[in-house]
């Protein structure tokens, strides 16, 4: 790929990933306060301004050398602080709290799902329309965030769901998986990158996107 490409794919996803990533980290910070634990606000991190979230590499240079190797562009930003013992009911708001980043996705990619209606029914915008591509990568992104986050393994945010709701006696051991965190991580982008996880991700991404297209429909009937 050469290096306009690489520029193209770059300014195109730069907004739909700062945002995905940064709005998943504050919504995990809104609902743990609403739950009882304000170190995210006392910290500043509830927030929309992707400066308060970036992480170098998780949330610039990993999601571009996805978006280049064809792959669902993923990615991190620093995480939302969250002291589980603030809790209100620690073990089962938890998995409320966890629920949180992924749901922030869901509504992104459906606004985004919105904003293609709008630019290609309503404007008439031509699909290489930079906006166009802009309003795609959107939904690629916050639907590759939702299927990815919701894998039930920690420190995933499918993991402390689960964590959530198992007996004490099992959620104990299964959260500990979390301090092998980065190995984890590490382990599903190799696994992407051989195809191993590839067809799971994107069956669970065009079912999301589907969803999405289910409830945008009166409003493409409306204006086509």
């Amino acid at each position: 790929m050469d290096i306009d490409s690489i520029i193209q794919t770059a300014t195109v996803y730069a907004i739909p990933v700062l945002f995905a990533i940064s709005l998943h980290e504050a919504a995990h910070g809104y609902v743990a306060r609403y739950f009882g634990d304000p170190t995210a606000a006392n910290l500043g991190r509830l927030t929309a301004n992707p400066l308060k979230h970036i992480d170098l590499f998780g949330t610039i240079i990993l999601p571009l050398l996805l978006a280049i190797a064809t792959l669902p562009p993923l990615g991190y930003a620093k995480p939302v602080p969250v002291d589980y013992g603030n809790l209100r009911n620690p073990k089962k708001q938890m998995a409320f709290v966890a629920a949180a980043g992924p749901g922030a996705n869901f509504a992104m990619g459906l606004g985004w799902m919105i904003a293609w209606v709008i630019l290609t029914y309503v404007f008439a915008m031509d699909q290489h329309d930079f906006f166009i591509q802009m309003a795609r990568a959107g939904i690629g992104v916050n639907s590759a965030m939702f299927v990815f986050n919701l894998l039930p393994i920690p420190p995933l945010d499918g993991g402390r769901i689960v964590t959530g709701i198992l007996p004490l006696s099992l959620a104990r051991p299964y959260a500990r998986i979390e301090r092998y965190g980065l190995f984890v991580f590490i382990g599903l982008i190799l696994m992407l990158q051989f195809g191993l996880l590839t067809g799971f991700l994107v069956n669970g991404m065009h079912l999301v996107q589907s969803v999405w297209h289910l409830l945008v429909y009166p409003l493409m009937a409306l204006f086509s």
